[in-house]
């Protein structure tokens, strides 16, 4: 099993706040990809994969009218 550093970023909907929810954890699982299909399991939602050069994994989702962002980098 792979543990990774995780942040979450949910993104203001409102046009003139640029805050932005975030929350870091460590996570252990062999699949980032499961990991949100586990997580999001009772929403429908989609998702935009990218693997930056140094191996980290993003995740660029929209939920429910929500835009976040799952990052994923190995430790």
């Amino acid at each position: 099993m792979k543990s990774y550093e995780t942040v979450w970023e949910i993104f203001n909907q409102c046009p003139n706040n640029q805050m932005r929810d975030v929350f870091i954890d460590e996570i252990d699982t062999e699949d980032p990809e499961q990991f949100l299909q586990d997580k999001f399991r009772d929403k429908e939602f989609t998702c935009d994969k990218t693997i930056l050069p140094d191996g980290t994994i993003v995740f660029d989702i929209v939920t429910s009218g929500i835009r976040q962002r799952y990052t994923f980098t190995e430790i």
